[in-house]
């Protein structure tokens, strides 16, 4: 794993692990919540029923999407390719790697995929 000290993924590994944990009962604990409330009462009950609802399918799937990132950067740390830029394959910053331990890119690669991104939603 020569691209990133062990002592880094070894840090980061413990916090993608955390994150993942974290998640993983913030999920648990909305959908009980959510379970546990009356389904009866008048219209505006209902409303804010389904409006709970929607919040929780809108933040179920912001935390999948995260739990993806997390899962695909511990197997980036299992094949030893973690630490390294998917747009540049240079190293990550280690700073980034503490802050985002499940960032893909490095802050160059960010600017380029995002100017890149800018270019094709303007149609050109």
């Amino acid at each position: 794993m020569g691209h990133v000290t062990r002592e880094l993924v070894a840090e980061c590994k413990a916090k993608l692990l955390q994150t993942k944990a974290e998640i993983l009962n913030r999920v648990r604990e909305a959908r009980t919540h959510l379970d546990s409330d009356d389904k009866g009462g008048d219209e505006a009950d209902q409303t804010v029923r389904v409006l709970a609802e929607a919040e929780f399918l809108n933040m179920h799937d912001r935390l999948r999407n995260q739990l993806l990132e997390i899962e695909s950067a511990l197997g980036r740390i299992e094949n030893g390719s973690f630490g390294l830029c998917e747009e540049t394959e240079e190293k990550i910053e280690p700073e980034r790697l503490r802050a985002i331990p499940w960032t893909r890119l490095s802050i160059e690669g960010a600017e380029i995929r995002e100017s890149v991104n800018k270019r094709y939603a303007r149609g050109g």
